[in-house]
């Protein structure tokens, strides 16, 4: 079956404008275009697309996603079933963040009694599922199993204290990082300084020991990992570029 872009639309729920703006950056064309100019979608784009939208909902970037979907090895099937794991883990997420919340409701009518370490329980296994399922992979090739799952570990044991400052230093390096970016700041300023030793004291809450040669490399993986500049990026272009240049230079330092 054929579907014009406006069918397109109404079946998907995507926008023609967004649908047209797929064509032009090369992650979803048309099977064909009317001498007129109409843009016509074939059963194999419907599929496409279907696929865009999974990896959109897992959080994946756009340029990231045409990477995946027009690599040689893609294979559908096996897509659907990776979509399937992660949708099922973030299923399980919800239901813990759920029941934390039903059982903080009880407790505050006084039907239970709630510790303070099982009002955050699921926050930290919600950050450590979302590590391992986004960066996971490349992190055990990278760093291997026995170093992961010392630092995913390492989170989980963190108490509420400990992880409320964990929280709250990981907003603050995207502040610094952005008023840097603003203001001009150069990476081997202070600003630039402070960014690094927050970024350092961030990840000291998840490693378990700290070397300047791991900290370098681990923002040397912001250069290749687009998800990673998302991260940084989001509220403000260059953030991502300041933060891998600032630790490249302080790392030594700090």
């Amino acid at each position: 079956m054929e579907y014009g872009i406006n069918q397109l639309s109404k079946l998907s729920g995507v926008s023609a404008r967004t649908l047209r703006y797929y064509d032009e950056i090369k992650l979803l064309c048309p099977s064909r275009t009317s001498s007129s100019g109409y843009r016509f979608y074939s059963n194999n784009e419907v599929n496409l697309l279907q696929q865009i939208l999974f990896y959109k909902e897992r959080g994946l970037p756009l340029e990231k996603i045409r990477s995946i979907l027009y690599d040689e090895s893609f294979d559908m099937l096996e897509a659907l079933y990776e979509h399937l794991n992660e949708l099922e883990n973030q299923e399980r997420r919800l239901s813990k963040l759920i029941n934390t919340v039903k059982d903080t409701i009880a407790s505050a009518k006084g039907e239970l009694v709630m510790c303070d370490s099982e009002r955050f329980e699921a926050f930290k296994k919600d950050v450590v599922n979302k590590y391992e399922n986004i960066y996971g992979l490349e992190a055990r090739e990278k760093y291997g199993n026995d170093e992961v799952d010392a630092s995913l570990n390492k989170v989980l044991a963190l108490t509420r204290e400990d992880y409320k400052r964990f929280q709250e230093i990981g907003k603050n390096v995207k502040e610094v990082l952005k008023e840097a970016v603003l203001s001009g700041e150069k990476p081997e300023s202070e600003a630039g300084r402070k960014a690094a030793s927050l970024h350092k004291e961030w990840l000291g809450y998840s490693w378990k020991d700290y070397t300047e040669q791991k900290h370098k490399g681990t923002v040397d993986l912001y250069i290749q990992d687009a998800r990673f500049r998302e991260y940084y990026d989001r509220e403000q272009d260059g953030c991502a570029e300041f933060l891998i240049a600032a630790v490249n230079f302080w790392a030594g330092k700090l």
